[in-house]
């Protein structure tokens, strides 16, 4: 069992969650159920599941919530992709991050 906040890598996804809440208020009404939604579920998704992870008994049960907070990395990121699309210089710094925070993800798996 790990304790989170000695983990670098939840601490970083937390950093990315709130990050993208923060980009996400300033989305416009009419996205509220959409992507607003959509990237806010993503981005709370991965410190989860890295924390329900760490909260396993196992490494082996460790590793399989690395694997779902790694599937969110990807929705995420499709979701900055298209933001980025939109709005280039308000997602570019986030996206680095989910970067930066994936890798330390697979090299901890």
């Amino acid at each position: 069992m790990h304790h989170l906040n000695d983990l670098k890598i939840w601490n970083k996804a937390m950093d990315i969650a709130e990050k993208t809440y923060l980009l996400s208020a300033n989305f416009p009404t009419e996205e509220k159920f959409g992507l607003t939604s959509q990237i806010r579920s993503a981005a709370g998704s991965v410190p989860s599941n890295i924390a329900e992870g760490a909260g396993r008994n196992t490494k082996g049960k460790f590793k399989n919530f690395l694997c779902i907070a790694n599937a969110s990395f990807y929705e995420l990121y499709t979701h900055l992709i298209l933001l980025h699309r939109l709005e280039e210089e308000k997602v570019k710094p986030v996206s680095s991050e989910v970067f930066e925070v994936q890798k330390m993800n697979y090299a901890l798996m």
